[in-house]
């Protein structure tokens, strides 16, 4: 049986993570046995072995959060390579693929990255990642993004990631998260969810949300996600959240909840998905989002088109406040509009199924195996 061995960044379960772990078990009965190189300890682990998939410890960075310096990880990443001998090396990020494209494997041994991030790279990471023998992307948009900074077009192919709809299906409120956030249950809520950063645009939202409280008093946001970066910046644009909401009396109508493990609930309590991204290659909680039959409110970057093709989800210009509260208005105030997003947003979520993601990146490990 053939091996892949996946490389993995971070501890934590955000949407490359998440994505892998809806991809691993379609992977035994296609007659590949997957291995995971990653950090020790952290959800992922637990998840993995949870799994039922083979986990190694290998930290990328120290004890301080710090990446570790490229050349010794590179060295110890041969060392692994040469320890596992898989017959291909999956990167699930785009860090981790920059670092194994120079890495000098056995020609038998298939590299292959996974980019996930639409960022401007500098001609060196470019060419580190054009070293791999192939490169997955999440998206069109970010396909032509890379491209155009000089990526190889030659095997880079984009695979739309998959969303478990074991886990993400439409339900009944139950109001679990009314009872304990202590709000009544005729209450609205909202949600932005992702990392707490300026690339999230929880800005935008929480001032778009300001500006529809004054007519809807029942609705209530919550901003879901954690601040990973230590940068001052990032310090910075987090405290800046809590004081916009202390300056404009929001705190009865804004609560911060940090990382959850019970997200696919989270969004079944949900009136709307608020998605303010400023970047966003393909946002996995979009497609969460609409396999719960959620309306979507998100900006027009990225690959957010290639989920919601018009009307199909409001859609707005980035960093437009005045655009995103209209969209929230509307969906709040309209009824039949609303049940109207909530199947449209269900139907597109059909698109993006692991088991046709997974599909896809066997058929492209095959490709490259057939030209080795």
């Amino acid at each position: 049986m053939p091996s892949v061995l996946y490389l993995c960044e971070y501890a934590t379960l955000n949407g490359g993570e998440n994505s892998l772990l809806s991809v691993l078990p379609h992977l035994p009965s296609s007659g590949w046995r997957p291995t995971i190189l990653g950090p020790s300890g952290g959800e992922l682990s637990t998840a993995i072995a949870a799994a039922g998939a083979a986990y190694h410890a290998w930290d990328v960075l120290d004890e301080q959060g710090r990446k570790r310096p490229l050349e010794q990880l590179r060295a110890e990443l041969t060392q692994q390579i040469d320890r596992l001998r898989p017959d291909v090396v999956h990167a699930n990020s785009l860090s981790m693929s920059r670092l194994l494209g120079p890495i000098a494997t056995p020609p038998q041994i298939v590299k292959v990255g996974h980019l996930r991030d639409i960022i401007k790279l500098n001609r060196r990471v470019i060419d580190d990642l054009n070293q791999l023998h192939a490169r997955i992307v999440v998206s069109q948009a970010t396909r032509d993004f890379h491209v155009a900074q000089g990526l190889s077009e030659t095997s880079t192919r984009v695979i739309y990631n998959g969303v478990d709809k074991s886990q993400f299906f439409p339900g009944a409120v139950t109001h679990f998260l009314h009872a304990e956030l202590g709000l009544p249950p005729e209450t609205r809520l909202l949600a932005t969810i992702g990392q707490i950063g300026m690339r999230k645009g929880v800005d935008v939202a929480l001032r778009a949300f300001a500006q529809v409280r004054g007519a809807h008093r029942d609705a209530h946001l919550l901003i879901l996600g954690e601040r990973f970066s230590q940068k001052d910046e990032a310090i910075e644009y987090e405290a800046s959240l809590h004081q916009f909401v202390r300056e404009n009396r929001l705190e009865g109508a804004v609560s911060f909840l940090a990382f959850r493990s019970d997200v696919a609930a989270v969004l079944r309590e949900m009136t709307m998905l608020v998605h303010a991204a400023r970047q966003e290659p393909l946002g996995r909680v979009l497609l969460e989002a609409a396999a719960t039959a959620l309306p979507v409110i998100a900006t027009d970057v990225g690959g957010t088109r290639e989920i919601f093709p018009k009307q199909t989800a409001e859609v707005v210009p980035v960093d437009d406040v005045d655009a995103l509260a209209a969209a929230i208005t509307r969906v709040l105030s309209d009824d039949d509009y609303r049940a109207q997003l909530r199947g449209k947003s269900q139907l597109r979520s059909l698109k993006f199924e692991p088991s046709h993601s997974a599909a896809e990146i066997l058929g492209l490990y095959n490709d490259q195996f057939a030209r080795s």
